[in-house]
């Protein structure tokens, strides 16, 4: 019987951008299977015109407007005549939905009661083990079924359509003379990392734009105003969707931001980041980092995180000394810079 997975990957963009290397572990180990990710609306394009996926399914589980009732959703599910669920977050919606449909095979992280009423195939991760990735732990799911790999390194395609525009944007953005090298700054993050307040981010596209060998572009759909008064920082626009948005992505020579999405989607796509990380166990960069391209990480002096950790990751501009400072990013960038200029 051929296999058909259903990959479930129902969080944010980074964690969908490191669910990318299972489509691919699966058609290694079964090149004839059949691979469809169920997704929210808004990461469903990360998965567009990759070669491993052969649909891509959405359902918004957190906006009623825009996701199926459970037997709908029951329903598609048996019409697509699985054999095999992969259930990267454990949600109840999904457990009980793939039970109803009849999949034979289901695999979830951990031993959760609703796991174990319907019988699921529990993975069993020791989670923030040391040295181990995010994008290993997902894909403990793909082994668990049979699948042979050890490279979690995550991939995004784009179509040749798409790869025209990245070429003009980078004639545009780097334009001289001299021609410049192109650093893109993602400045927000929606909460969910530590983060520099906009006047912080603001004084390091300064610095960044004052250097005549450096082009600064805002990634940002809404940069903060503090950034766009910034004399030579160039706003790439609001992009249509989230493919505009890996365009641009992928026209940078390098991006800083915050550990967020956007440094996932350039590791994906090869982009050199400097990225600024919080040394917490559940968000450091061994477990959380982007893969597949060349990473700086800017991490806290060991005694702030001691005496001034405000014990919410969320909550934590590095404010009061931590040397996760504009001048030091500043040196990062530049010698990302030179080491992707050089490759």
């Amino acid at each position: 019987m051929r296999r058909s997975f259903l990959v479930i990957r129902q969080d944010r963009i980074g964690d969908c951008v490191l669910a990318t290397s299972l489509p691919r572990a699966l058609k290694a180990r079964w090149p004839g299977c059949r691979v469809t990710m169920l997704t929210r609306s808004a990461t469903a394009p990360l998965f567009r015109h990759n070669p491993h996926v052969d649909a891509v399914w959405t359902d918004d589980w957190d906006d009623p407007a825009r996701r199926d009732s459970f037997w709908t959703l029951v329903r598609r599910l048996r019409r697509g005549r699985f054999t095999h669920a992969l259930m990267l977050l454990p949600k109840a919606r999904y457990n009980y939905a793939t039970f109803c449909a009849g999949i034979p095979v289901r695999v979830g992280h951990g031993i959760i009661l609703f796991h174990a009423l319907t019988l699921v195939r529990p993975v069993m991760t020791r989670k923030f083990r040391k040295g181990r990735h995010e994008a290993d732990y997902a894909l403990d799911l793909a082994r668990a079924v049979g699948a042979r790999t050890t490279d979690a390194t995550p991939e995004l395609y784009l179509s040749a359509k798409e790869k025209a525009p990245v070429q003009r944007r980078r004639e545009a953005w780097s334009a001289g003379p001299p021609a410049r090298r192109i650093v893109g700054l993602h400045t927000t993050s929606g909460g969910s990392a530590p983060n520099w307040p906009p006047e912080v981010w603001a004084e390091l596209a300064a610095r960044l734009a004052a250097r005549p060998e450096l082009a600064v572009v805002l990634t940002d759909p809404e940069p903060p105003p503090e950034l766009l008064a910034v004399p030579g920082a160039v706003h790439a626009g609001r992009p249509a969707d989230l493919r505009e948005g890996m365009v641009n992505f992928a026209a940078l020579d390098v991006l800083v931001s915050a550990s967020t999405g956007p440094m996932h989607i350039c590791g994906a796509l090869g982009v050199p980041t400097v990225s600024l990380f919080c040394p917490l166990p559940s968000c450091e960069p061994a477990l959380w980092g982007p893969l597949g391209n060349r990473a700086e990480t800017v991490l806290p002096r060991p005694e702030y995180c001691r005496d001034r950790c405000p014990g919410d990751p969320h909550v934590c501009t590095y404010a009061g000394g931590s040397g996760v400072d504009p001048a030091r990013v500043e040196e990062r960038v530049l010698a990302a810079v030179q080491s992707s200029g050089s490759s």
